[in-house]
């Protein structure tokens, strides 16, 4: 739910001044608020595991493997 103001609070943050002009201009687009949209990448950032050790091994045995 991207528009939802339950559980919503104020803070004051200071963001470079590029990431903001980025989802300014992608929200333009999408027709949506700036803030929604750094709200709902912040969201989906914060809700992934975090990257393991093994994981990374993983990933770079398949890259390698692949090229």
């Amino acid at each position: 739910m991207l528009n939802s103001r339950m559980g919503k609070k104020r803070i004051t943050i200071y963001l470079d001044a590029n990431v903001i002009d980025a989802f300014q201009k992608q929200a333009e687009q999408k027709g949506l608020g700036y803030q929604t949209l750094i709200n709902a990448a912040l969201r989906e950032a914060s809700s992934k595991e975090p990257l393991t050790l093994d994981a990374l091994r993983r990933v770079i045995r398949e890259e390698l493997h692949a090229a």
